[in-house]
């Protein structure tokens, strides 16, 4: 999570004095732009972070390389933690953490401070659906990463019983509660669903990773080859201009407008086949009508011959 980002990046400012923006992404594994737009989003926000230009230059806190909290303006301290409270909601250490800044404020600032920390409240949950929980072999899994030790698992796929596997772990990704790991194994890099991870155990081998990784880097090269794989069937459909947020709603990024017919909006949609997109469309009836291609056409129209089959003969006994 970003703001765990900027706790990390102002306890490494507070121990070190002076940063650069390439030192804090090497540290953080992240891009020298994201480690930048940090360094500014604190400053931003108020917190005494100032680049020093120039060769040997940097970033810096006010008041030299051994500032501590007890430095902080009230309008700084209020900064601090409207950034860090929501962060600090989800997670006991974090909170625990968090506490521990608020007692090294000045008195005088902080009930301030906590009024800033409970000003915020994220709920990650969508309307209608349960809440996740954060699965118990994540902790086990990211002390193997900062330890940099190999992990045996026990894991089974959605469509295979669980095998066991041997892989250099190299980062956890929160996505939308959805916790995964990015490993290395004897088939390259391989990303693993941690609520699908029967058994996980750490051993003693030391893990291996790749020289120069960037873990946001990586993740990304993932997430295009799934989203690609999500969209290898595009339909083009028209419809009205105001039922064009509830698809951008469903369907993400794969939901592109393209101009105006007859009134109504030409809209590109994507799927993996043509009978996932005629399942999505089919509850719309007539108020989406499918261009192009004649297979989602066709796939509809099967879905139509069989509510009719089921629904048009005599009621049931």
């Amino acid at each position: 999570m970003r703001a765990d980002r900027l706790v990390a990046v102002l306890l490494l400012m507070q121990a070190r004095g002076r940063v650069t923006a390439a030192e804090l992404a090497e540290e953080l594994e992240v891009s020298v732009a994201t480690a930048r737009r940090d360094l500014e989003a604190l400053s931003a926000a108020g917190v005494p972070v100032y680049p020093q230009p120039g060769r040997g230059g940097g970033w810096s806190l006010v008041g030299g390389a051994r500032t501590d909290l007890s430095g902080l303006s009230a309008p700084e301290a209020q900064a601090l933690f409207l950034l860090l409270g929501p962060a600090a909601a989800g997670s006991a250490e974090a909170g625990a953490a968090l506490r521990k800044l608020l007692a090294a404020l000045p008195r005088t600032f902080r009930a301030d401070a906590e009024a800033a920390r409970d000003a915020t409240l994220v709920d990650p949950v969508p309307w209608g659906e349960r809440d996740r929980t954060r699965p118990a072999t994540v902790d086990l899994l990211q002390s193997a990463v900062v330890s940099r030790r190999r992990v045996r698992l026990t894991y089974a796929g959605p469509k295979a019983e669980p095998a066991e596997r041997l892989v250099d772990p190299w980062g956890l990704i929160d996505k939308d509660d959805v916790w995964y790991l990015l490993a290395g194994t004897d088939r390259g890099r391989r990303t693993f669903r941690v609520d699908r991870i029967v058994r996980a155990e750490v051993t003693g081998e030391t893990a291996e990773r790749p020289t120069g990784l960037v873990l946001t880097a990586a993740w990304q090269e993932v997430v295009d080859e799934i989203e690609g794989r999500r969209s290898r069937t595009w339909a083009t459909v028209l419809v009205e201009e105001r039922f064009v947020p509830v698809l951008r709603d469903r369907f993400g990024r794969h939901c592109h407008t393209d101009g105006d017919v007859g009134g109504r909006v030409r809209v590109r949609l994507a799927a993996p086949t043509p009978l996932d997109l005629a399942r999505h469309l089919a509850g719309w009836g007539a108020l989406i009508e499918v261009v192009e291609p004649r297979s989602v056409r066709d796939e509809l129209a099967r879905i139509g011959a069989e509510l009719v089959a089921r629904y048009s003969g005599p009621e049931p006994v």
